[in-house]
């Protein structure tokens, strides 16, 4: 649901409808091509934009109020209200990913990022201290004030800091981390068959 003249991001090969009125603009998002979004407006009588994840699993309203963002993996935002930051360059990754863009970006501001859950969602909510381990593949997000350590599942096989193949991710609360049962990359394997 959109306010009168409000604006959300969305990967425009998601779209299933909108309300009538709705403005599309492929120019300042970036058109038809996967991945670059379109930005959708709202009339004065505001509207709706009815977007769809490409694989199976559940959606989930990540809503920020401002007082803290959250890392939030790549390919993941189903759309994005146009008045939340994306920032793949954060300067926290730094110490995560090196010079390197990794798997992560970080998201902050005031209003809703809806996300594409592949399988089902699964919410942890960590204790100063807490810690688990999860494979970056299975990461959905995980709110800022949580302390992350990436390390290699094994030294001798490959590893990527863009991807996360063949490494794990130590999180320890305080702080929530929301995971998907289902990865994108298996799922997709699995429906081509």
């Amino acid at each position: 649901m959109l306010a009168p003249g409000e604006a959300v991001q969305a990967d425009y090969s998601a779209l299933l409808a909108t309300s009538f009125g709705v403005l599309v603009d492929q120019r300042r998002g970036g058109g038809r091509s996967k991945g670059r979004p379109t930005v959708f407006t709202a009339p004065a009588e505001g509207g709706w934009v009815d977007v769809a994840p490409a694989l199976p699993g559940e959606v989930y309203a990540l809503d920020l109020d401002g007082t803290a963002g959250w890392c939030v993996a790549r390919g993941v935002g189903l759309a994005v209200a146009s008045t939340l930051r994306v920032d793949p360059s954060w300067p926290n990754f730094h110490t995560l990913f090196g010079a390197e863009h990794g798997f992560l970006e970080h998201v902050s501001g005031v209003g809703t990022m809806v996300l594409a859950v592949c399988g089902a969602l699964d919410v942890a909510t960590l204790e100063p201290g807490e810690a688990i381990t999860v494979d970056p593949a299975s990461v959905l997000a995980y709110s800022d004030g949580t302390q992350c350590r990436l390390r290699a599942v094994s030294q001798s096989g490959p590893q990527s800091v863009r991807t996360g193949e063949g490494l794990m991710l130590d999180i320890a609360g305080p702080g929530r981390l929301l995971t998907q049962t289902r990865t994108p990359r298996a799922m997709a394997g699995w429906l081509a068959r």
